[in-house]
Formats: C-alpha cells, sequence, structure tokens
C-alpha cells in the first residue's frame, strides 16, 4: 500500500487515487487469470493473448509501465513480452490495491503508469486455525481448478499453506469455434511460516508458480477459413505445438520490528523465472530465458506526537538474465538497480498534506553472442537515473464531500527487450528490433478528483494530464528479415496523456445497488501526423453497469444471497497507431452478464458459497481492442481478420471453509 510508507492512513485521505478490490469482489466476478479479475476497475485493461494470458494496462499504460507487487516484492517475470503474463495464484490472493498514476516514488522504475498490489489472505487470529476447499468449473473452455488451504495461529506462530491446480482446453465463440493453442494448464503452491511476537514479526514466505499456454498462430484454411490445428485435438487438455513452460519460484524474508515509536521493515526476496518454448518437438525448447532477481527494501516508520508520518527507504535489486536455448530474442544481460527514497504527511485542520522524493540509479550490460559465425547481440552498457517526486493535498470540504490534487514526476528505464532484441518472436508472431539508443522516460503527471458519499449515494471522479519525454514504442516496419515474420522496431517520441474516470453508486434501499463506471483515455504523440499520432494499444472509452439485488442477510439457511446483472459496453476505438498497419479500428460491443451467488449456513456457521454466472449471455462475436489475436490471419471466408475473443460462458464456484 502507498500508505504502508506513511502510516495507516485512510484511503480517502490520500490525494491520488487508489482502487481496492475485495476478495468477495474477486470471487463473484468471472475470469480465467488474476488480471482478468480486476480489469474491469474504472482505468484499468488487460492486453490479452486468449484466455489465459493477461497483461495489466492502467490509464492507457502497460507493459513495464506498471509494476506488480506480490508478497510483498514486485514480480520480475520478463514482464516486457507481449504474451508473458502475471505468474500469480488468483486463489491465493486477499484482495488487490490498484495505485492509478506514476508511483515511482515508492517502487522505482517501472511503476510510471501505477502499481497493482496483490495481498494474501490475512494471518489468522490467535489461537485459530481453518481449511478450506475451493473449486471452479467453466463450460466454454472447460476450465477447471480447485484450490486446498489450511493456515493457523497458535501461540505467535502462523502458518498459511495453499496447493491450486487449473486447466482449459481451446475456448471458442461463435465466428472462430474453437481456437486451437488457446488450452493452458497451471500449478501453484504457497507456504508461509513466521511469529508474531510483542517485537514484531518475521514471515517467511516460499512459493512455486507453472503455466503451460499454448501458442495461438492463427492460421486459416484457405478456402473453408477454419482455424488449422496439427493436432487437431480442440477439446485436449494436454500440450499441442507450439506452446511454452513457465516457472516461476520465490522466497521472501519480510520482518517488520517496533522500534520506538516507528517500525523498521526489512524485506529481501529471491525469484527465479524460467521461460521455454517449445515449437517443433514437445522434448526440446528453442528458446529458453532463465531470470534470476533478487530485490531488497529496507525502511524506517515514524509517528511523531505532532502528527507528522515519516518515512525514509532503500530499495533496489539485482538481475541476470540467461539464453540457455539455440534460439534467441534478446541478449543475456545482467542488471543493477537502487534507489533511495523519503515520505512526509501530516493533517492541518481540514487538509492532509503527502509528498516525498525518491532518486534512482540503474546499470544494465548486455552480453554478445555469435550465432551461426554471424554477430547476433554485440555487448554494450547503459546507465540510466532518475528522480521522481510527488506531492499532493486531500481538502475534506465537510464528511460527505473531499476534494484532491496531486502532481507527480516518474521515471522508467527502457527494458532489454527495447534496447536489445533481434529475433523472431513465436508469440508475438513477429520478427523484433531494439534500439540500444533509447532514453529513460520522464514523466509529469497531474491528478484533480472529488467523491462523494451519503445514505444512498457515493460518487467519485477523477482526471489526470500525462507528460511522457522519450515515450517509447514498437512499430511495423516495411523490412522484411524473415519472410514468415512482419518486422517491429523500437523508437520514441514525446507523448501526452489525457482522460477521466467517473464512478457512481446509488442504493436507495439497502438491498439494491446500481453501480455505474465510465473511464476513457486519449493518448498521442506529438508533433506527429495522423498516421502516427496515437499510441499503440490504447483501451477504447468503456462503461461498466451493475444492478444488484440482495435478497439475504443473516438466514438460517441462505445468507448474502443476492442476483445480479451487469453491462460492458466498449465505444468504437477509432484512435489508432495507423503506420504500416500496426493497428487497426475496432467496432464498439455490448456484453451482459448475469450472476447469482449465496453463502450456506448450518447453525451459526458458514458452510459453504456457492456463486454461478453467465458471461457473454447472448454469445456475442466481438474484438476487444487489446487483443492481440485481431492481427493473426485473415479468414477468407468471411473476411474478418484476427481472432475473436471468447463466447457464452457458464460459471460455477464453490468454496467450502473448515473450521478447527
Amino acid at each position: 500500500m502507498v500508505t504502508g510508507l506513511t502510516g495507516a492512513s485512510k484511503l480517502k485521505e490520500m490525494p491520488t487515487p487508489i482502487s481496492v478490490v475485495t476478495q468477495r469482489s474477486l470471487l463473484s466476478v468471472p475470469s480465467t487469470n488474476i488480471i482478468d479479475a480486476v480489469a474491469k476497475q474504472p482505468g484499468v485493461a488487460q492486453i490479452t493473448t486468449g484466455s489465459g494470458i493477461s497483461k495489466p494496462v492502467i490509464r492507457g499504460l502497460g507493459y513495464n509501465r506498471v509494476a506488480v507487487v506480490n508478497d510483498g516484492i514486485r514480480q520480475e517475470g520478463q514482464q516486457w513480452g507481449d504474451e508473458h503474463g502475471v505468474e500469480i495464484d488468483p486463489q491465493a490472493v486477499g484482495s488487490v490495491e490498484i495505485l492509478k498514476g506514476p508511483a515511482s516514488l515508492m517502487y522505482g522504475s517501472d511503476a510510471m503508469a501505477g502499481v497493482l498490489i496483490f495481498h494474501p489472505q490475512p494471518v489468522m487470529p490467535l489461537g485459530q486455525m481453518k481449511a478450506q476447499v475451493a473449486t471452479e468449473y467453466q463450460s466454454n473452455n472447460g476450465l477447471f481448478d480447485y484450490s486446498l488451504n489450511f493456515a493457523g495461529n497458535q501461540k505467535g506462530f502462523v502458518w498459511d499453506g495453499r496447493w491450486s491446480q487449473k486447466m482449459a482446453h481451446a475456448y471458442k465463440n461463435s465466428r472462430d469455434g474453437y481456437v486451437p493453442g488457446s488450452q493452458f494448464a497451471e500449478q501453484a503452491a504457497r507456504m508461509m511460516m513466521g511469529v508474531n511476537k510483542s517485537w514484531g514479526f518475521s514471515r517467511l514466505i516460499l512459493g512455486y508458480y507453472h503455466l503451460r499456454p499454448g501458442i495461438i498462430e492463427g492460421e486459416r484454411d484457405e478456402e473453408t477459413g477454419a482455424l488449422e490445428s496439427a493436432a487437431n485435438k480442440m477439446k485436449t487438455y494436454g500440450k499441442t505445438l507450439p506452446f511454452q513452460y513457465v516457472y516461476h519460484y520465490k522466497a521472501v524474508l519480510d520482518n517488520s520490528i517496533y522500534i520506538g515509536n516507528g517500525t523498521l521493515k526489512a524485506l529481501v526476496g529471491y525469484q527465479q523465472n524460467r521461460r521455454q518454448e517449445y515449437e517443433e518437438s514437445t522434448d526440446e525448447y528453442g528458446l529458453y530465458f532463465q531470470l534470476h532477481t533478487l530485490n531488497y527494501d529496507l525502511r524506517y516508520l515514524l509517528e511523531t506526537e505532532t502528527g507528522w508520518k515519516f518515512a525514509v527507504g532503500l530499495a533496489g535489486m539485482y538481475q541476470r538474465s540467461l539464453n540457455k536455448g539455440d534460439e534467441y530474442l534478446i541478449p543475456a544481460y545482467h542488471l543493477n538497480d537502487i534507489g533511495l527514497y523519503a515520505t512526509a504527511s501530516k493533517q492541518i485542520g481540514r487538509w492532509n498534506l503527502t509528498g516525498g522524493l525518491r532518486a534512482d540509479r540503474r546499470q544494465l550490460h548486455s552480453e554478445s553472442l555469435i550465432d551461426d559465425d554471424e554477430l547476433r547481440f554485440d555487448a554494450f552498457s547503459r546507465h540510466f537515473t532518475g528522480v521522481s517526486g510527488s506531492f499532493g493535498a486531500v481538502f475534506n470540504i465537510c464528511d460527505h464531500f473531499n476534494l484532491r490534487a496531486n502532481i507527480s514526476r516518474g521515471f522508467r528505464a527502457p527494458n532489454m527487450s527495447e534496447l536489445g532484441s533481434n529475433g523472431v518472436h513465436e508469440g508475438t508472431i513477429r520478427y523484433e528490433i531494439g534500439n540500444h539508443n533509447l532514453k529513460a522516460e520522464q514523466s509529469w503527471q497531474l491528478d484533480l478528483g472529488a467523491d462523494f458519499e451519503s445514505r444512498y449515494f457515493s460518487a467519485q471522479a477523477a482526471l489526470f494530464a500525462n507528460r511522457i519525454d522519450n515515450y517509447v514504442y514498437s512499430h511495423r516496419t516495411d523490412e522484411v528479415i524473415d519472410p514468415e515474420y512482419s518486422t517491429y522496431r523500437y523508437s520514441s517520441g514525446d507523448a501526452r496523456l489525457l482522460g477521466f474516470e467517473l464512478s457512481t453508486d446509488f442504493h436507495p434501499i439497502h438491498c439494491l445497488h446500481f453501480g455505474n463506471s465510465f473511464s476513457m483515455v486519449d493518448a498521442i504523440q506529438l508533433h506527429q501526423p495522423d498516421e502516427s499520432k496515437y499510441l499503440p494499444f490504447t483501451p477504447a472509452p468503456r462503461w461498466n453497469s451493475d444492478l444488484k439485488y440482495e435478497l439475504t442477510h443473516d438466514g438460517d439457511l441462505f445468507d448474502n444471497t443476492y442476483v445480479a446483472l451487469s453491462m460492458e459496453c466498449n465505444l468504437r476505438q477509432n484512435h489508432y497507431y495507423k503506420v504500416d498497419a500496426t493497428e487497426t479500428a475496432t467496432p464498439s460491443y455490448t456484453l451482459l452478464h448475469l450472476s447469482a451467488g449465496t453463502d450456506l449456513r448450518w447453525g451459526k456457521h458458514q458452510t459453504a458459497s456457492v456463486i454461478l454466472s453467465v458471461n457473454n449471455i447472448f454469445d456475442r462475436a466481438y474484438q476487444n481492442h487489446l487483443s492481440r489475436l485481431k492481427y493473426t490471419d485473415v479468414n477468407p471466408r468471411t473476411g474478418d481478420m484476427g481472432i475473436f475473443n471468447m463466447g457464452r460462458n457458464i460459471i460455477i464456484k464453490l468454496s467450502v471453509p473448515i473450521n478447527i
């Protein structure tokens, strides 16, 4: 949390926009991965590759501009790749915080757009133990998962263990039928052990995650237009070529010690990410990336008697990336990051003031590689320095109404893919070429907001203006390096993003809620002609609406029973990067979803939770503007370009808690 650096501040006292997604909300939203579960929040979107892989986008910015924090440390899983998802088990997530806008102040480079913070399940109360069994089934892609959990707190010794498994065959829609290569399988394990004492706490977290995603190539039969599958097994749960193996291992030691009126927090984590790509054989990989990451964060939090809250810290990471395959996309490299930061906040009358500064330095060195007697990668070194800052204020007009303003400075260093890539990126169906001369991105962002809350009505509005110097992007060229793939190069320019989010909730009676949200962003490159004016992968304006009726509370058999109807309307996106057909316009579409849920009780105890959902009720065929599958082969029978998103999907979830 941002507030974790300045004490137990309430969210309404923060000048920057923050959204919190509770565990119950995560369970009630139909999804196939954890990013899919939070992407319906205002200002949040996702770049998708089928149903198994999603990348977060906040206010029109994604990839290495969004930092993901899990178990207290930055998730480092080669997130530069278009088809590289987030290696997090959704079942292990207790809640999600979404920080919108530059958060480089707290998290350094790569947090220019914002941060997704995935909090684990809360530690059990003293003297309690609890087990849980959860399962889910989805009709469209036959997704089946289950999760087993056992946690407790006995005499200050705390633990939380979980095992999860998920599998899905190819998904389908009314235009393409089944989409070969969209099947995936997932396994995850997590173990937390520690002690809670009067001096603070110390916890060790061990994590394992394994994903086996297929690769969607989108090749079609020239006569029928049907998608081709080498194995012709559309509903198989097994692996079919091409596919990937993704492994993510994690160990985190989290310590918090009370010293005087403050708290010393010391956190160190090790991550290893392995990504293997199989194209011609199920036994021999082509690409093989292995990434080692060491994260550290040492900070001291202090609250004075005068009401000031201070935080000072030192944070950074060391990375080592290796190529172990016989095909190559980016060079091997090592990286050093270090940052110093300080924040302060104070409440003065009706004002809440918050600010801080951070200085970062990144050193990056790539290794040369000769492949088939040709220089594939040359050795080069770059270093980047940046200063981040933030100052904001909240003015409490009355108990129901607040005004906010914040100005922030962000910083992001280019990643190795942008600087040094040179090869075929199978998952994106293109040949990518990096640019050694890219500069660090620097941004200034202004946020203005207001929120109102009463007994029957609440509303929040947030406006932002973001100016980014040296914005890095990839674009298609007419070069032919490999005749089977389009060629993409990385370039940079100056960008300007303007947008807003508006959300309301009307509940005239306790059991009825009518919620609406609208978000949009206009992202352009400055000093460019119309063909290259708009930034690639900018989400379309979106309107979400939910009508929820709560049937029972505190019933003898049924508790928290509800039915809900929701609508998702994505407007036409005709602001796109047109040069060399890098992007195309996307028509508008509207989806309707229906859901119902209840807790089952026996006596005074909850025995189970059941949620039933129907997603895309009318089986609407659509393409989201941020779907990379839009740009696969044209269907010769219909003339449609690319592959469509998932069709109608019926989901049932069951969770059984076991109190011990």
